[in-house]
């Protein structure tokens, strides 16, 4: 039951990664006015900072759920 969890947890823990890199691409995408333009992230150079770090932070936890020892 435990090996189970934590198959089912290292899945979570990357879609959860996965995710944070996809939102972190369209943070980007706004502030660099290439699409989505509609919202008050548009163009606003803040926004791509936020998106790098959040896309940064996202492969971190892939990198982090996917390398940890398995027991």
């Amino acid at each position: 039951m435990n090996n189970l969890f934590n198959i089912v947890m290292r899945i979570v823990s990357s879609l959860l990664g996965v995710f944070m890199v996809a939102i972190g691409g369209v943070w980007i995408l706004q502030g660099l006015d290439l699409a989505f333009r509609v919202g008050f992230m548009v163009g606003d150079k803040r926004w791509v900072a936020w998106g790098v770090l959040l896309a940064a932070v996202g492969v971190a936890q892939v990198v982090w759920s996917n390398s940890r020892q398995r027991r």
